[in-house]
């Protein structure tokens, strides 16, 4: 993936004013934001649930 930079952030953020208005850019941020939290903890219980069953099959292996 190649990196936006500064300028392209900019020209994002105009472009999403322009379309979405003022009074629904906060509205719009919430929910991105929630949607990547959530997104987060579903990755991190993923791996963690990975990570404990690794631990559990090396434990019987050992046995």
């Amino acid at each position: 993936m190649s990196n936006i930079g500064v300028p392209g952030l900019i020209l994002i953020l105009v472009l999403a004013l322009i379309i979405f208005g003022p009074k629904k850019l906060p509205e719009i941020g919430r929910a991105f934001g929630q949607t990547l939290r959530e997104f987060k903890k579903s990755t991190s219980e993923l791996t963690k649930g990975e990570y404990e069953e690794d631990k559990k099959l090396q434990q019987k292996n050992h046995e």
